[in-house]
C-alpha cells in the first residue's frame, strides 16, 4: 500500500483491486470451479484479484497462525474485498473481521459475490425472527458498496 498524492486530495496505490473472502480449505469443487472463474472474469475487466486458494501459501507449520496474517496483510492491502460467503467456513469469519477493520477505518467497501444466496438466507432468518447475523450484516455492507469491480 503506498501513498500517492493525487489531485483530489490524498489516494493510495492498492497492491490488488479486489480480495476475495471465500471458502478454501472445506471449499466443494462447484465453489472451487465457481470461485476460478469469478476470479477469471475480473481479471478479464482488467482488475488486480486475489483468490487465497491460489494466491496464498495454504501450508503453514504454524497451523493456520501464519495464514491468517497473511489474509489480514493481502486484505489491507486490496482496494476491496468481494465475498462468496458459505457461513460454514471459519476462516471466512476471521477475513470477514479484517474487512469490516479497514470498512470502518477507510471505506473499505465489501460486497458479495452470491448476494441472492445471502438474501435468501436473511429472507428466512428474518421469518425465524431473527434481528442480526453475519448474513445481514453482508447485505447492509453490499447495499453499501459502489465498486465498479462489481460482475452483474
Amino acid at each position: 500500500l503506498k501513498l500517492k498524492s493525487g489531485i483530489r486530495g490524498m489516494e493510495y496505490e492498492y497492491e490488488d483491486d479486489a480480495y476475495m473472502i471465500c471458502p478454501v480449505r472445506n471449499a466443494s469443487e462447484e465453489e472451487k470451479r465457481f470461485l476460478k472463474w469469478y476470479k477469471k472474469k475480473l481479471k478479464k475487466k482488467g482488475f488486480r484479484v486475489h483468490y487465497p486458494a491460489i494466491d496464498t501459501v495454504q501450508e503453514d507449520e504454524t497451523k493456520g497462525y501464519r495464514i491468517c496474517m497473511d489474509h489480514c496483510r493481502e486484505i489491507s492491502r486490496a482496494k476491496t474485498v468481494h465475498v462468496y460467503w458459505n457461513g460454514k467456513s471459519s476462516g471466512s469469519y476471521v477475513d470477514l473481521g479484517t474487512s469490516l477493520l479497514e470498512h470502518y477505518k477507510r471505506g473499505m467497501e465489501i460486497l458479495l459475490i452470491n448476494r441472492r444466496t445471502v438474501k435468501k438466507i436473511v429472507e428466512q432468518q428474518e421469518k425465524d425472527g431473527l434481528k442480526k447475523s453475519y448474513e445481514m450484516v453482508l447485505m447492509h455492507l453490499d447495499s453499501l458498496a459502489k465498486s465498479k469491480t462489481r460482475i452483474g
